[in-house]
């Protein structure tokens, strides 16, 4: 290493997860690796709590403690503080829906970068299962939080706004929808374009 590339300092470093934050997500990740590995294998239907806490080598309490139901194990991907964290960082004054948008491809790509393969099987049983279309409709409004703190911040108002949470809402549900698109097209489509279109048409409304 050259002397003009000196390391940064320890305290520019993020903090490194402590060894129960670590446990924590190994068994996450063995969790959701062992749900994938019995759904390829034997479908979503047929895969259970029992079996997934088997694969794991975990018990069906650990299992429940970490993912409330089995549509949590397929849904769950970090995305929400993702989300926040770039909506945070986007230049002072950027238009809310504009910083939104960068935010958006931004998170999208670190997710479809971290785990392509679990984001594309996450569209496909979207599309083929209810109860996951149907577990993701419920959650959004938990997962819309950290989203409504972002905007809220930026635009001086109460995270409880009425516009804030519909603004947010809003985003969250033309993701959601995109993301069902894409699946139903088999994915063949370029995310990035596809969410550039939704949020144009909540900034534009229909045209004629």
């Amino acid at each position: 290493m050259s002397a003009s590339a000196a390391p940064p300092p320890d305290n520019a470093r993020p903090p490194r997860p402590g060894l129960r934050e670590r446990k924590k997500l190994k068994t996450r990740v063995a969790i959701r690796e062992a749900t994938y590995r019995l759904i390829d294998e034997q479908g979503y239907e047929t895969t259970t709590i029992e079996q997934i806490a088997a694969a794991a080598e975990v018990s069906p309490s650990t299992v429940f403690r970490y993912f409330p139901t089995k549509e949590d194990i397929v849904l769950t991907d970090g995305f929400a503080p993702v989300m926040e964290a770039a909506v945070r960082a986007r230049p002072a004054g950027e238009p809310p829906l504009e910083a939104v948008r960068c935010a958006l491809r931004q998170a999208v790509g670190t997710i479809l970068a971290d785990q392509p393969r679990e984001f594309a099987r996450r569209g496909k049983l979207m599309l083929e299962i209810p109860a996951v279309r149907a577990r993701m409709t419920e959650t959004m409004a938990e997962s819309s939080l950290p989203l409504s703190r972002a905007v809220a911040e930026r635009t001086g108002r109460e995270e409880g706004d009425l516009e804030v949470l519909v603004f947010t809402a809003s985003v969250l549900a033309a993701l959601r929808e995109v993301t069902i698109y894409w699946a139903e097209h088999g994915q063949k489509d370029d995310l990035a374009v596809l969410i550039d279109d939704a949020l144009d048409t909540l900034e534009g409304g229909l045209t004629l």
